[in-house]
């Protein structure tokens, strides 16, 4: 199970216009199965998501990632001081604890999740289950200034020339506090929108779940009605993809290196 350090990942969940037709797309792309009674997807019975229905058609429908609290109310003061937005302030979801929405200042939109019982992932890192979080933003400085001062994230710059990339290229990597930022410890990272990007993409989490295969994750996601977004590629961590579900939501997929750590 993750644990459940302030601001570190703690739950997803998205928000689907058709429950039943997301329960095929993500138990055959994912195996996941499905409690009936809390709206959870369970990999080998072991919660790792939320599929919701959509209870207003002008929500977006997309996936939500929560960053763990142990009192939303606090963590909401501290958001709007160091610049960012409440768009939801905290509410209680019976036994699921306390939820709230929130927005960083490149209006990147992020769930937090003040703990219930029994609540959040009991599984991370294996095929089927979360494994990454990706902040995409055109305002990096204020963006890494903000979660470094609301949740003390550690960061270290991404090597261009590990990456493959050129000298321009901008990728931060966040570690937990109290950890040595790195690779090892590194749960979540921040990319820059570029002029590459359409102007109209807002900035934005992307959650990425764990898979064996990320070629085979994408042929089965079209087959299934979802499409590519960007075609799988090698990175440092492993070979990813973005993809879009069968009703629209975005993630992406990785499949680790085999000597990744």
């Amino acid at each position: 199970m993750a644990v459940r350090t302030e601001g570190t990942p703690c739950w997803v969940d998205a928000q689907l216009p058709d429950l039943e037709a997301g329960k095929r797309f993500y138990g055959e792309l994912f195996g996941w199965t499905f409690d009936p009674d809390r709206d959870e997807a369970l990999l080998d019975g072991r919660r790792v998501a939320g599929l919701v229905p959509k209870r207003d058609g002008r929500m977006p429908t997309t996936w939500t990632l929560y960053l763990a609290t142990e009192d939303a109310g606090t963590l909401a003061v501290r958001i709007k001081a160091a610049g960012g937005q409440m768009v939801m302030e905290p509410y209680p979801v019976g036994p699921f604890g306390v939820y709230a929405l929130a927005a960083d200042p490149g209006g990147a939109v992020f769930g937090i999740r003040q703990a219930g019982d029994p609540d959040g992932f009991e599984v991370t890192g294996e095929p089927g289950s979360f494994c990454w979080m990706e902040v995409h933003t055109r305002r990096p400085d204020a963006v890494d200034t903000f979660y470094a001062t609301v949740f003390g994230y550690l960061g270290r710059q991404a090597d261009p020339a590990q990456e493959g990339k050129g000298a321009g290229f901008d990728y931060r990597v966040w570690s937990p506090p109290g950890s040595r930022p790195g690779d090892g410890t590194a749960f979540a990272g921040r990319a820059v929108i570029t002029d590459d990007f359409p102007a109209e993409m807002p900035g934005h989490v992307l959650v990425h779940f764990a898979v064996a295969d990320c070629d085979e994750a994408c042929e089965t996601a079209v087959r299934l009605g979802g499409r590519v977004a960007t075609p799988a590629l090698d990175t440092s961590h492993g070979r990813v993809a973005v993809l879009h579900d069968n009703q629209g939501a975005r993630f992406a997929v990785l499949a680790e290196r085999a000597d990744a750590s």
